[in-house]
């Protein structure tokens, strides 16, 4: 999907075993620009029908489905009962992808999640039982009020999309998304994620207080779960996974890979937190492909880096949850985007 370049001109054991009943792939044909241009209209209305049920969270909704097209797992840190359950399932229905969820608790234990060896009396042997994470997009509600244990369990499917159990490998379907949503630490009764888990997620998004116009017309509109209910899948698995090689697809120009690397470096200098790791580069980049994919365009510009920064970095940095103020609806800045003012798009 390479066309002309807009900053050019700036200064530069046993076998895996299949989840049978799953597409694994797209048709054998190799996708042409108009099968590119036809799904990048199709994200379009995904979005436009997601910002009905999600209101006035416009940059959020948007950040959320390019993590999901850019095949990342997808954290959501807010105060109870700002929607963020709501963003997920909205995002599951419109996807048409399978989806499990499930209420993580205190006393869940890994078998809970990943399934267990069950002895079947009329075969005289054991079978494997496959749990919840078997699915296209789990939904992983309140992780961290489970165990570090049970949190620990995710490591494996999240990076490996595959789960190991008793010398046996299981391959999850394909594609497979974590969607998780997490309280704030201030909050009673959770356990910190560790950095392997965090570093798991491809970005961190909080939604905040509605503005007033947005909580009328909660207020006085449709039901959210009736709304959810209601909701027509816009693509499937097929269309899931062109999108994901579509976002492989666009181009990203060394100048902007230069302006990437100056926010990476930036994050290495400090003494408070360590800097972002190639892995975090990584899906920096895959970040604002996918933004930029899900924008209609065919190349990565550094407002594409800028919109997604903060959403990659912050949780690998050691940011805490920066709750928004309910007057004023402003935050605190981030990490991300202090290290954003002080460097430089052009040098």
């Amino acid at each position: 999907m390479r066309q002309s370049h807009a900053y050019d001109s700036l200064p530069q054991s046993e076998p895996l075993l299949a989840e049978s009943g799953m597409t694994t792939g797209i048709a054998s044909a190799t996708p042409t620009e108009a099968d590119y241009l036809t799904n990048q209209r199709q994200v379009a209305q995904l979005l436009t029908q997601l910002n009905q049920v999600v209101l006035d969270k416009p940059r959020v909704v948007k950040l959320a489905l390019s993590c999901v097209l850019a095949g990342g797992h997808l954290l959501l840190q807010d105060l109870p009962g700002m929607g963020k359950t709501t963003l997920a399932q909205g995002l599951a229905q419109l996807l048409g992808l399978t989806f499990n969820r499930v209420q993580f608790t205190n006393d869940m234990l890994p078998a809970d999640i990943l399934g267990m060896n069950i002895y079947d009396q009329a075969k005289l042997g054991f079978e494997f039982r496959k749990g919840p994470i078997f699915t296209q997009l789990l939904l992983a509600d309140e992780i961290n009020r489970s165990s570090p244990k049970t949190q620990s369990a995710l490591l494996e499917a999240m990076e490996e999309r595959q789960v190991s159990q008793d010398g046996q490998t299981y391959r999850l379907p394909k594609p497979f998304f974590v969607i998780a949503t997490q309280n704030p630490m201030q909050q009673a009764g959770v356990y910190p994620l560790p950095e392997s888990q965090l570093d798991r997620f491809l970005m961190c998004l909080s939604l905040g207080y509605p503005s007033p116009a947005a909580e009328r017309a909660l207020l006085q509109g449709q039901d959210r779960r009736e709304l959810l209910a209601s909701l027509d899948a816009v693509l499937d698995t097929e269309a899931v996974l062109l999108a994901q090689q579509g976002v492989q697809q666009v181009y990203v120009a060394d100048v902007v890979l230069d302006y990437l690397q100056r926010l990476v470096a930036k994050t290495r200098i400090s003494q408070e937190y360590h800097g972002l790791s190639p892995r975090g580069v990584l899906s920096l980049q895959r970040a604002a492909q996918a933004y930029a994919y899900v924008s209609g365009h065919q190349e990565v510009s550094p407002e594409d880096i800028q919109a997604v920064f903060a959403a990659v970095a912050d949780h690998r940095l050691g940011q805490r949850f920066i709750p928004t103020h309910a007057v004023s609806g402003q935050a605190a800045l981030s990490i991300a985007q202090r290290i954003m003012a002080e460097v430089s798009v052009i040098i």
